[in-house]
């Protein structure tokens, strides 16, 4: 088949802003537990939904419909600019999928009439996913029977969204996938971590360049006959790149992931979960570019945590900081129609005053 390769480049002067990370932990009972953050330089406009089972859905292309599907399984998750497709989520197998922007490097295959069935676009890849699989091996095996297509959604830019995506299973197997020269190359991803641009093969060789890094203070020690003491805690960690480019963000969240004591199981993984993704929460303003008219501030709209045990979707927003979550338990999941509501905006400020009287 011939390739197609789309590099980004009106995309990337338009939306470069994206800085988001994924990470995985796992608690002393073996439970996993997975989470991300997302940012970006624009409101995506998101919304929760949860999708039942035996739900019809139709893949978009460049030059029309593309694959014919129907939800096996029900998901719980977010989607962006109201295409009820979710980008973010977790099925009732445990299975979670994510998309991350992968600027740069992202290139789709050319779609014809001939594999225009079998073609998703880069946004409804994860929706796919969550509702088809039940397991990575299952997701692995299906690949080689469908293309992403280079598909323009009017609400992401002017050209293709460019994306890679991260699968975890309820054990804490992870792999990511990436489109690049308009194949689906797959990584088994050990460390359960990712962020954006260049290749994930790219960002564990990096890792070697911090190799130094130990969660153990240093030691004091004589240097020419000077002793070089310690000003504190956190010396095994200097030289962690603390700025938000994907290579340091991806440094960091291994090692902060990697050194944490794990949780005594999946509910406290959780909460363990959000408090390391607080060191990737970018500020607005922190993070800018100006753009031809504007100036984009990239920041962190949404922080996700996914609990395959419980069958939970956590999240909290850059305007509700209260952790929320959806219970898949709790929903009809043969129902007729998806479920859905806009993220909700500023959470209450509770005053305590009175408990102090």
């Amino acid at each position: 088949m011939k390739i197609f390769a789309f590099f980004f480049s009106s995309m990337i002067c338009t939306m470069r802003l994206v800085a988001c990370t994924g990470i995985l932990m796992q608690a002393e009972d073996r439970s996993a537990v997975n989470g991300r953050t997302v940012e970006f330089g624009i409101n995506l406009d998101m919304s929760l939904a949860v999708v039942p089972r035996n739900i019809s859905f139709v893949a978009k292309t460049p030059i029309g419909k593309g694959m014919e599907y129907r939800s096996k399984y029900a998901a719980a998750g977010i989607y962006c600019f109201d295409d009820p497709v979710l980008m973010d989520g977790i099925n009732e197998k445990g299975l979670v999928a994510a998309a991350f922007y992968f600027s740069g490097y992202a290139s789709y295959a050319k779609v014809t009439n001939q594999n225009r069935k079998k073609a998703l676009s880069p946004i409804d890849f994860p929706h796919w996913i969550l509702t088809q699989f039940a397991t990575i091996d299952e997701v692995k095996e299906a690949l080689s029977s469908v293309v992403i297509a280079p598909t323009i959604f009017k609400d992401w830019g002017k050209a293709p969204p460019p994306m890679h995506y991260i699968v975890y299973d309820r054990s804490g197997r992870s792999i990511v996938i990436e489109p690049v020269d308009g194949v689906l190359k797959v990584y088994e991803n050990e460390l359960g971590v990712i962020t954006n641009s260049p290749t994930f093969d790219w960002q564990l060789t990096n890792l070697s360049n911090y190799i130094n890094i130990s969660p153990f203070n240093v030691d004091p020690h004589l240097l020419g006959g000077f002793e070089l003491s310690t000003f504190g805690q956190g010396t095994g960690m200097i030289g962690l790149p603390g700025d938000f480019t994907p290579p340091s963000r991806f440094v960091r969240a291994v090692f902060f992931s990697a050194t944490a004591i794990p949780s005594k199981n999946s509910e406290e993984a959780v909460e363990q979960t959000f408090h390391i993704l607080n060191q990737f929460d970018i500020p607005l303003g922190s993070a800018r570019e100006q753009g031809r008219r504007k100036v984009y501030y990239d920041h962190t709209l949404l922080t996700s945590v996914k609990s395959p045990k419980a069958l939970k979707y956590f999240f909290r927003s850059y305007q509700n900081q209260a952790i929320q979550f959806i219970d898949l338990h709790q929903f009809d999941l043969n129902a007729k129609a998806i479920k859905a509501m806009k993220i909700q905006g500023r959470q209450k400020k509770y005053d305590v005053s009175s408990m102090l009287q």
